[in-house]
């Protein structure tokens, strides 16, 4: 039989979840004394808005810092249980107010990532930054090859219950970590030489702010991590009939694509005589593409859902870009005279 403090106690604690923000949530009431918080990361900020996070993310590291900011305590957690359904990264801290960071996949075999080393009680939110691991060529020129999958999330405030039960924390998270192909072809169909192209991305995006903004950084300078060249079976009227097409790919990982900043995103392209094949301002393209179903979207947000590029484009008998037409993620982009 329910009695009426049972009762009374029940609707306490729903109206309090009513009350609290959207990103702090009562789940469910144990029953008894205890107090439990747990952090439940999501990763639906892409094209498709399912979550994706047991299939994605192979590490979390959860920062909580005090309402004045000052850092309190991290929360780490990898490998397999994380793959597990309903996974939630169990944490202690005592009732109050918050602010929450996450870089997740930080922890990686490629080490391409760094994060400093917090201290309690002194270190403040805006030291906890994100920064790609770079490298310097003869010239000096800060290099970069292969970066691994990267995630942030920011819950700016969030208030922890002295209730009890099993209090539930969103921690919502944006994919850094962008994929480009770049894929040359010939007009003609005549066979292209990989070796005879250079790939790069520049831009000023390898460090991030708690929020995930951009803090001023050097010009880094992306390089392939994988080049190939090789063929694909191409119907083009409809028949059965297939053609051989001969192609050069390159694959290359950067950073959050920002756009609204001062330094563009350049993609290049040379030939072995150091001539420029193509030079264009990725973001600016990748827009292009953005269309009809996702003009609900700002930009920025669609920047950040969109983790592919797979870029095609077509070469001359001097191995030039024929700057009329791109393929951008399978649609093609019929370009007009106007510079982007």
């Amino acid at each position: 039989m329910q009695t009426l403090t049972g009762i009374l106690k029940r609707v306490a604690i729903g109206v309090l979840a009513g009350l609290m923000p959207a990103s702090c949530s009562i789940m469910d009431y144990e029953g008894d004394c205890s107090v439990n918080y747990r952090a439940r990361f999501r990763y639906d900020m892409h094209l498709h808005y399912s979550d994706a996070f047991a299939h994605e993310v192979e590490s979390v590291t959860l920062y909580a810092f005090d309402e004045s900011g000052k850092f309190v305590q991290q929360f780490t957690d990898s490998g397999e249980a994380l793959q597990q359904e309903g996974y939630a990264l169990p944490f202690e801290l005592p009732a109050g107010t918050y602010q929450f960071v996450a870089w997740c996949g930080v922890e990686n075999e490629l080490q391409s990532h760094d994060v400093p080393t917090l201290t309690p009680g002194v270190s403040t939110v805006e030291e906890l930054t994100c920064s790609i691991n770079r490298e310097y060529d003869e010239n000096q020129q800060a290099t970069v090859e292969e970066i691994a999958p990267v995630f942030h999330a920011f819950v700016p405030h969030c208030t922890l219950s002295d209730e009890p039960g099993t209090h539930d924390i969103d921690i919502p998270l944006t994919k850094d970590t962008k994929t480009v192909r770049i894929v040359l072809q010939h007009l003609s169909g005549e066979p292209v030489d990989v070796n005879q192209f250079s790939f790069q991305i520049t831009d000023e995006n390898g460090l991030m702010a708690h929020d995930n903004s951009l803090l001023d950084d050097e010009l880094l300078h992306y390089q392939p991590y994988y080049t190939a060249s090789g063929t694909a079976d191409m119907n083009s009227d409809g028949s059965r009939a297939t053609t051989a097409i001969s192609t050069a790919l390159a694959e290359l990982t950067v950073g959050r694509l920002v756009k609204d900043k001062d330094t563009r995103t350049i993609l290049t392209v040379h030939n072995d005589k150091g001539e420029t094949v193509l030079s264009i301002p990725l973001i600016d393209y990748a827009l292009l593409i953005k269309g009809y179903y996702n003009q609900d979207l700002s930009d920025q947000e669609y920047l950040d859902r969109q983790d592919e590029y797979n870029l095609t484009f077509f070469l001359d008998e001097n191995n030039h870009w024929i700057s009329s037409s791109i393929i951008i993620n399978s649609w093609r982009v019929v370009l007009s005279e106007t510079e982007l």
